[in-house]
C-alpha cells in the first residue's frame, strides 16, 4: 500500500495470516509471519504478500503438497513449508 510504513505493512500482513478463513491456514501462515516475516527481504515480502492474496483452497493444496505451487508462488511457498517444517 502507497505510504504505508514497514512496521504497519508487517502488522496488516500477520493480522491476514491469522485471520484466513480457515483454521489450517492460520495455523500454518500465522506462525511463519510471526517468527520470519520481519526478517524478509523486499523481494520475498512482496511474493509473500502476492501468496496470502491467493484463496485459502488453493493455498492449502500447494502448503501441503497436494498440488504443485504455480511458478510465480513456488518458491515463497517452499520457503514457508521449509520454515514451517512441512514435508
Amino acid at each position: 500500500m502507497v505510504g504505508e510504513t514497514t512496521a504497519t505493512r508487517l502488522a496488516r500482513l500477520r493480522m491476514r495470516c491469522w485471520r484466513r478463513g480457515t483454521r489450517e491456514m492460520d495455523l500454518i501462515l500465522g506462525p511463519f509471519a510471526d517468527s520470519t516475516l520481519a526478517q524478509l527481504g523486499q523481494a520475498d515480502l512482496e511474493a509473500f504478500e502476492a501468496l496470502v492474496a491467493e484463496n485459502d483452497q488453493d493455498l492449502y493444496l500447494w502448503m501441503s503438497g497436494q498440488a504443485a505451487a504455480p511458478p510465480n508462488h513456488a518458491a515463497i511457498v517452499a520457503l514457508v513449508r521449509t520454515e514451517r517444517g512441512i514435508g
